[in-house]
């Protein structure tokens, strides 16, 4: 992972330090200010970044995000620029009226500088000096000599929602695997655990295995973790507690400053992702279950039909079985389905094999799609499919009188505007057809959906050849 890092371009490195910044913000109680050059003077720069610390007060009121800096020679950011060493100023120089230390630290690539980061600290409400501090600011020591190294960050979190931050817990690893220091937020974390004591004089390899005895499968082994070769996060859970760490090695010059663990208790998190998985199982189980009453009704209308004696009533049961097995499709997709949106493709491939099989009385109807629906909201899934099963019937029954014939669905989509035509190659529109006289269930069940969902339906002859093309459109 550390070649990787080393692999990425001056670009790529920046927008993985602002990534994790926070962590220098927090530890050194500072706002951090990014400064890149706005040419190759090293005279000329601009601010494009700015994080301010959760654990002390701001030391920057107002943003300077866009600002410049211009042909200012004694200013610490083209100082460190161009000495490509820390410049700084400890004099308390007031800012808005607050006493501020200013740092600059170049930061180092292959030799040469890529930017500047300020590290701004309000001295005016200075935290009383403790075992908290002292180690917080040890640590910012070591993480601004990584960072003048371009050694910092190494790898950023795999998932940013639960990466723990300093406020949440940090635990300080001596080279030797001592414990030196834990703050309180990761004692009460690792109590929640099971752990006893403070932490403080144990071996960090010992405590973790205590809490989960089979640590060193979680990617690497703590011999590694120990050495700072490797940055590395990893979960412990059992049934009361989780937490989540994350270990920074931190180096000198030359050698090994042990670790920097950052701890998060993320119980809370853990029950309710659980929740939501058990929530989103069961709307799955439901939409599976109504689809196998959806389906069973259709079979009992499929069986009513077969036995009826009337050819009216037949019809009109093959027409009933047809749209409740439309709806049936479609809980059917979403028992399956992860999320609120619907891979509507397959819905409509579904309801073109089956309206093919049953609404042709004689001839052979080939139904197919062009283009693609992409993905559409899950609530609107149900309306959809059954404007489209009604819009292929009355295409089959009224288009092509029932015969032998093509029937065409082409979805076009243009940012949230969804346009549906379903285009037949029969006789077209009968002399003096107008929308809305008709009395037909199918298309008064078409204009009551296309009001709920907002959209608009228009039928009219095609223009690129013989037959007819019912036009529906849909904002998503």
């Amino acid at each position: 992972m550390v070649g990787d890092v080393q692999s990425m371009t001056d670009r790529e490195w920046l927008d993985a330090f602002l990534r994790e910044w926070s962590i220098l913000a927090d530890l050194s109680f500072s706002d951090l200010v990014m400064w890149l050059p706005v040419d190759t003077s090293g005279e000329r720069f601009t601010c494009v970044a700015q994080v301010r610390p959760v654990t002390g007060p701001t030391a920057l009121e107002d943003d300077v995000v866009g600002d410049l800096i211009e042909y200012e020679p004694d200013h610490p950011v083209v100082v460190a620029w161009l000495s490509q060493q820390i410049a700084e100023t400890s004099d308390n120089q007031l800012s808005a009226g607050i006493p501020v230390d200013v740092w600059a630290i170049p930061v180092l690539r292959n030799g040469r500088p890529i930017a500047v980061i300020e590290r701004h600290t309000n001295q005016m409400t200075v935290r009383a000096t403790g075992a908290l501090e002292e180690n917080f600011m040890d640590a910012a020591d070591i993480l601004t000599q990584m960072l003048l190294r371009g050694e910092f960050p190494l790898v950023p979190p795999s998932d940013k929602a639960l990466a723990p931050r300093v406020a949440d817990g940090v635990i300080r690893v001596q080279p030797d695997g001592t414990i030196s220091y834990a703050s309180p937020n990761a004692v009460t974390g690792a109590r929640r655990l099971g752990a006893t004591g403070d932490l403080e004089g144990e071996n960090y390899r010992d405590f973790i295995r205590s809490l989960r005895r089979q640590v060193d499968k979680v990617g690497q082994t703590l011999a590694s973790d120990l050495d700072g070769t490797v940055s590395l996060e990893f979960d412990i859970e059992n049934n009361s507690a989780s937490m989540r760490f994350v270990l920074l090695p931190l180096w000198l010059e030359r050698s090994s400053a042990g670790m920097l663990v950052l701890c998060r208790d993320t119980t809370d998190l853990r029950k309710r992702d659980r929740l939501l998985v058990t929530k989103d199982a069961t709307i799955r189980e439901i939409h599976h279950r109504v689809k196998n009453n959806l389906q069973t009704i259709a079979a009992l209308l499929r069986m009513q039909a077969r036995r009826s004696q009337s050819p009216e009533a037949k019809e009109t049961l093959r027409d009933a079985m047809r749209r409740v097995s439309s709806i049936a499709l479609v809980h059917e997709t979403l028992s399956t389905a992860i999320d609120e949106q619907v891979d509507f493709d397959a819905v409509c491939d579904k309801i073109l094999d089956m309206v093919g099989d049953l609404a042709a009385a004689s001839g052979t109807v080939r139904a197919r799609r062009e283009g693609s629906f992409g993905v559409v909201p899950a609530h609107a899934t149900t309306s959809l499919s059954m404007v489209l099963t009604e819009l292929c019937q009355n295409a089959i029954e009224h288009g092509l009188n029932s015969s032998s014939g093509m029937v065409l669905v082409r979805p076009e989509r243009e940012e949230n505007l969804l346009t549906v035509s379903v285009l037949d190659d029969g006789d077209g529109l009968p002399e003096g057809f107008v929308l809305g006289n008709q009395t037909s269930l199918g298309l008064s069940i078409i204009s009551a959906l296309m009001n709920e969902m907002s959209g608009t339906l228009e039928i009219t002859n095609r223009t690129d050849g013989p037959g007819t093309a019912a036009i529906i459109r849909l904002p998503l």
